[in-house]
């Protein structure tokens, strides 16, 4: 059975919490690693770790391959039209936060507009929030409807001219809805608008072509495809990188110095300041690989049908209510139950050896227009998890409900 064999990759699910199988339905949150990526990690320390870029010896140039491969592995699987244009960044954060000081900050002006979603997470809304204020731009936000789906035509009202920037979250980690960007792309660029996408919650679980979607900047994290914490990715394309600033000052971004000038390095080096997380980039490589070998044929599938089944069994439940019910959406469960605080049914559910994610989900914007004071329950499913792991969540909520 491939899913067995699936599971029998990743070793954490084994794992025993409170006495009781794990069962593991935060992705949403960070993915768990199979043990390729974790080998790749551990045989980098164990045999090859060496600075990168810098050392004629054997060790610096087995690591230097090892990292540029795993840039190769980036660029084939979003598609991106060149290698330098995949730049290694910390994580979805740092990569938002370089376009912001690299790009926005000597690009966006007084009376300028930036517009983002209603479904961002903090990290596609404070860097765009705060420049709007320095600049004194103004920030506009695309309502969603009931359903937790972004009202578009109100979005092409909002462009205009005066668009500089739309900032939009490819799927919502909160809600799960899957926005339709590629028209969000297209719209924007007939008014001379650059885009970024968040892609954090879209890379692992469909495939991404970054060119047939023309987005201008896209970001992701390593931990939410399987690979390490601490490593991502931000996409951008060659002629904006060619006019953009380095983010940080340091070691590897430089051609030439001299007391009095320096003169920075050629892509994608430019960004890449200092020893980078070179067993991160190994390791996200490796997840890559491992995803690929998997297919997203049957990853799609097997999510869907676990969305499916899980939303059907969870609608049974008496006081309970799904928040985001999007007619696109991603494998994402969010609910609040009637008389409890969402904190106390994750602990509740974690006593069950179920671990699920509760709270604003870094949307707290999102979460004070809905009126959730206290967030929503999130459970999240992966392509390693089976229905008996949805069967136990459904008994485990069945349970809390009886405790009120």
């Amino acid at each position: 059975m491939k899913l067995e064999k699936i599971r029998n990759d990743f070793p954490i699910l084994n794992e025993v919490v409170h006495n009781k199988p794990l069962v593991y339905l935060d992705n949403a949150a960070t993915t768990q690693k199979p043990q390729m990526v974790i080998d790749a990690i551990s045989n980098y320390y164990t045999h090859t770790n060496s600075n990168i870029h810098r050392s004629a010896h054997t060790l610096a140039s087995r690591a230097t391959e090892l990292y540029e491969t795993a840039r190769d592995t980036i660029q084939q699987f979003i598609h991106a039209a060149h290698r330098h244009e995949i730049n290694f960044t910390r994580g979805t954060t740092e990569g938002i936060n370089l376009v912001m000081y690299s790009w926005a900050m000597h690009n966006i002006q007084e009376g300028d507009e930036i517009i983002i979603s209603a479904l961002e997470h903090h990290s596609n809304l404070v860097p765009w929030q705060q420049l709007c204020k320095q600049k004194k731009a103004k920030l506009l936000i695309i309502p969603i409807n009931e359903h937790g789906e972004l009202m578009m035509d109100i979005y092409y009202k909002q462009l205009s001219t005066k668009t500089k920037l739309v900032a939009c979250v490819h799927t919502s980690n909160s809600l799960g809805t899957i926005n339709p960007v590629k028209d969000i792309i297209e719209k924007a660029h007939l008014f001379g608008a650059k885009v970024l996408i968040d892609g954090a919650q879209a890379v692992a679980h469909a495939p991404i072509d970054v060119q047939a979607l023309d987005a201008d900047f896209f970001v992701f994290s390593g931990h939410k495809l399987f690979g390490p914490t601490g490593i991502g990715v931000l996409y951008a394309k060659e002629e904006i990188l060619n006019e953009m600033l380095p983010f940080h000052f340091g070691g590897e971004m430089i051609k030439t110095v001299t007391y009095e000038e320096t003169t920075f390095n050629t892509l994608p080096y430019k960004f890449e300041a200092g020893t980078p997380n070179i067993a991160g980039v190994i390791g996200l490589g490796a997840a890559i690989q491992y995803v690929q070998s998997i297919g997203f044929d049957f990853i799609q599938e097997q999510e869907k049908t676990l969305l499916a089944y899980a939303t059907e069994k969870i609608k049974q439940i008496n006081g309970l209510r799904i928040i985001g019910t999007a007619a696109n959406k991603a494998s994402v469960i969010s609910f609040v139950i009637n008389g409890i605080h969402t904190y106390d049914v994750g602990v509740l559910l974690d006593q069950m050896g179920i671990a699920i994610r509760t709270g604003h989900h870094c949307c707290m914007p999102l979460m004070d227009s809905l009126s959730l004071e206290g967030g929503t329950c999130r459970a999240s499913f992966s392509f390693y998890n089976s229905q008996e792991e949805v069967d136990i969540l459904i008994a485990g909520l069945e349970r809390v409900v009886r405790m009120i």
